[in-house]
């Protein structure tokens, strides 16, 4: 017998029984437990069935691919199943195994109608609805709709299906999906039980993947699903689709039969054209240093590694953000962020105020606005860091603004960063300077800076009085931004640099809390007086209440 099969180099692949089904549709959630992100609408979902106070039309809306169509579905298996033995009723946990459930899941139930309303827009298309729903379901309990993207309707569609959505036949169900709510009409609307499916966090994205890995019998670095979760933006089926090209991509990688493919953070970068978050910091650093020529040399180590010019600009709008808000004090544990990136934004939140802060991210913003409609993305990139790295060394506004009052003119604003870096002017003459604390903030009072003054006056606590030094102890947390504006009015009304640091140790009273102390001692005074005794008795209900501001006391009954 003679071998006739072709030889090992020319025999055919071997054919599966199955096409092969990508993740998003192989890992569409069966049931409401498998649905991830939505506990809320579940568990009011499971009330009403459970109490049998079942809407007749319900709306689904979110974002693209957070579950909308997959949750309309399983309302359609809840509501039609019967368990296993046949004799079960409607139920948040459909058994899956009943005729009603396969039908459903497989998307052949001749009572469970599912409509795309992007390519049946029509009045004529609604006509058909409405002619059907009279006629009861033909094996299921309820007869169901389905209607995708229902924002695309036609108003005239609308307008038809408004009398059947309100009052439909008891055996009928409307389920509808959309990520344009704002384009349903709000007569459509009031007639819905409407149900806002929330973005799925990266976390719970980064875990779900991590299952799925599992279960493809395919390996992944913990750093490369949470940059796929985050490159998901909330959605779970955008995050398979990028989970099926990364493992793609790892396989094409190579490795010895048998070996599970390893998808790597690195080669999840690569494919989504990430900037490296580090490169990126070091980026953010050169920038506040005032670096030009090297910020532009890491510019272009980025671009050659294949990084876009639009993802250098949002991830530096991200370090910005994210310095904000630790500044502001709102923690934001981001799951990508090292304890090194977070040790960095704690830094810069410390060094960097408000201000600088607010003038950044316009800046970057203005430049990602030219970078996304430039004919060279590149330059118009490397253009607008360069106008950030000079703008970081202009006098801010305040700034510009006290030296205009102080006669300096415009030559004197722009010698503002040389006059910065200058030797420090001699101090003034001790005879010029007020003797005390509270002369001070009585200079700050009549030379027109209420605001300082009053902020002097109950947030400083003096340690050290030593002009043209003054070392405090702040009554509440006190940031730089707030210690500047307090020296420069200090400067202005002595004509003095002054030297203000936060400092530990013993503190006097604020002047604010030295007042309402000298106060209380001359009220209880007064109150051991032997007439303000007999008055007191005499009239229990009396108070002892200021007259004017130099708490003059009288007693009122």
């Amino acid at each position: 017998m003679f071998d006739e099969s072709p030889p090992p180099q020319t025999r055919a692949p071997a054919r599966t029984d199955t096409a092969y089904r990508v993740l998003a549709r192989k890992y569409r959630p069966q049931t409401f437990s498998e649905l991830i992100g939505q506990d809320a609408m579940v568990q009011t979902l499971g009330n009403a069935i459970r109490r049998g106070r079942l809407a007749h039309a319900f709306l689904m809306t979110g974002v693209r691919g957070v579950g909308k169509t997959s949750t309309a579905r399983l309302i359609a298996k809840a509501l039609n199943c019967v368990g296993p033995d046949g004799q079960g009723g409607p139920t948040i946990d459909p058994c899956g195994v009943c005729e009603p459930c396969k039908a459903i899941a497989e998307g052949r139930h001749i009572d469970v109608i599912e409509m795309d309303a992007a390519s049946h827009t029509g009045v004529d298309d609604v006509r058909e609805i409405i002619e059907a729903v009279r006629y009861a379901a033909v094996s299921a309990r309820f007869k169901i709709y389905i209607i995708d993207e229902v924002h695309m309707l036609s108003k005239n569609a609308f307008n038809a299906l408004l009398k059947t959505l309100e009052e439909p036949p008891a055996h009928v169900k409307f389920l509808f999906a959309t990520t344009e709510v704002n384009k349903v009409p709000i007569t459509v609307l009031s007639r819905c039980q409407r149900f806002d499916l929330r973005r799925i966090s990266a976390e719970k994205l980064a875990d779900h993947f991590a299952h799925v890995i599992e279960a493809e019998g395919v390996a992944a670095e913990p750093d490369a699903l949470k940059l796929i979760a985050q490159a998901a933006e909330g959605s779970a089926r955008d995050g398979l689709s990028i989970l099926d090209q990364a493992i793609a991509h790892a396989e094409l990688g190579g490795g010895g039969e048998g070996e599970r493919a390893l998808v790597t953070a690195g080669q999840v970068r690569e494919m989504l054209g990430l900037s490296d978050r580090g490169a990126i910091r070091r980026l953010f650093g050169l920038i506040l240093e005032g670096r030009g020529e090297d910020v532009l040399r890491a510019m272009a180590d980025q671009h050659e590694l294949g990084v876009e010019p639009l993802a250098i600009l949002r991830g530096l709008m991200e370090i910005v953000h994210a310095v904000t808000m630790a500044k502001a004090g709102r923690r934001h544990d981001d799951p990508i962020q090292s304890a090194e990136e977070r040790e960095a934004l704690a830094d810069w939140a410390s060094q960097l105020g408000f201000a600088p802060l607010h003038r950044l991210w316009q800046l970057l913003l203005k430049g990602h606005e030219e970078v996304s409609r430039a004919v060279m993305p590149m330059e118009a990139a490397e253009m607008a860091l360069l106008r950030i790295v000079h703008a970081a060394s202009l006098p801010d506004p305040s700034d510009l603004a006290r030296m205009l009052s102080q006669g300096g003119g415009f030559a004197g604003a722009a010698s503002a960063p040389a006059a910065e870096s200058a030797p420090a002017a001699p101090p003034a003459p001790a005879s010029t300077m007020p003797a005390s604390f509270e002369a001070l903030v009585k200079r700050l009072w009549d030379g027109n800076h209420a605001l300082v003054a009053d902020e002097m006056e109950h947030l400083i606590r003096p340690v050290r009085y030593e002009p043209p030094e003054l070392d405090f102890q702040p009554v509440r947390p006190m940031d730089r931004e707030t210690i500047d504006r307090m020296k420069q009015a200090i400067d202005a009304v002595t004509q003095a640099r002054w030297q203000l640091s936060a400092v530990g140790g013993d503190a006097q009273p604020s002047l604010a809390e030295r007042k309402a102390a000298e106060e209380e001692a001359a009220k209880k005074a007064i109150l051991e007086t032997p007439v303000l005794k007999a008055a007191m008795e005499a009239f229990p209900d009396a108070e002892l209440l200021p007259i004017d501001d130099d708490a003059k006391w009288s007693a009122s009954a």
